[in-house]
């Protein structure tokens, strides 16, 4: 039987944030949200991020927070390039586009793709 919350991530006793950036929170919205519309199942979703985790230990990456997250993000582009290969084909470029425009945009300003960045 799958949980809804499955998707959620875990509160803090102590009180502070759940989520050290906004992305990390994004990923699990967006994993929701596919696992909502059938794109893939939240037992799905388990295994690709239960391997994605210990393909992170493999590599010797601490079991920190933002590992997590990092193998969590893994994990949701391996099932969108699996359930959704017109999505996840799109990807690496899609990643490529966002890292030049990270990299040419002033420190303090907001990264933005120049207009016609996805047709590239």
């Amino acid at each position: 039987m799958s949980r809804p919350d499955a998707l959620l991530p875990r509160h803090r006793d102590d009180g502070s944030p759940v989520f050290a950036e906004p992305w990390q929170a994004e990923v699990l919205a967006i994993a929701s949200e596919l696992s909502k519309r059938g794109v893939f199942s939240a037992a799905e979703w388990s295994v690709a991020l239960g391997a994605s985790l210990r393909a992170s230990a493999e590599r010797g990456e601490p079991d920190d927070e933002e590992h997590y997250y990092e193998a969590a993000l893994d994990a949701l582009e391996g099932l969108l390039s699996a359930r959704a290969p017109t999505v996840g084909s799109g990807l690496p470029a899609r990643i490529e586009q966002w890292r030049r425009a990270y990299l040419n945009t002033p420190h303090g300003r907001p990264v933005e793709l120049a207009a016609g960045a996805g047709s590239e």
